[in-house]
């Protein structure tokens, strides 16, 4: 009887032993686990930080081209450099910058209309300003007269 004591004792406490074992290793996986998967998260927050912070430089970069390139247009007239005198240029932004009238200003004759889209350092011109370039130097430029109609009859 007591033999068989001491064996349901060993068993006992062999089962216990095991049983901690088996929990510490179940703590250890979940440490590790926890551990893990917050390295990851701080890696990932870290990686969203710097997207944001070059998503932000590179938007207020892209800002300051965009402001500077209308300041320069504002201003092209004025240049040494401008193809026109700018009391003859009209201002239209879009789909092109500036029409000049050559002569206008000086209440001779027009000699000569001008089209001028003004580009800063090394934007180039979009699809439509090379439409309307080609236009222009293909001759497909016209005047048309328009006539509202009289709607009082």
């Amino acid at each position: 009887m007591n033999q068989l004591k001491e064996l349901l004792h060993k068993i006992n406490l062999f089962s216990y032993f095991e049983i901690r074992v088996l929990l510490l290793i179940v703590l250890i996986v979940f440490i590790t686990a926890v551990i893990s998967s917050t390295i990851t998260f701080l890696k990932v927050k870290s990686d969203f930080g710097r997207e944001i912070k070059k998503a932000r430089e590179d938007a207020l970069k892209r800002s300051r081209a965009v402001i500077g390139g209308q300041t320069g247009e504002q201003i092209a007239p004025f240049l040494p450099s401008f193809p026109c005198n700018p009391a003859d240029c009209k201002f239209i932004g879009k789909p092109i910058d500036f029409i000049a009238f050559s002569g206008a200003s000086t209440q001779e004759r027009i000699n000569e209309i001008v089209f001028i889209e003004v580009k800063s350092g090394t934007s180039a011109l979009t699809r439509r300003e090379r439409d309307i370039k080609e236009c222009i130097k293909d001759g497909k430029v016209k005047y048309v007269e328009y006539r509202i109609p009289d709607f009082e009859s």
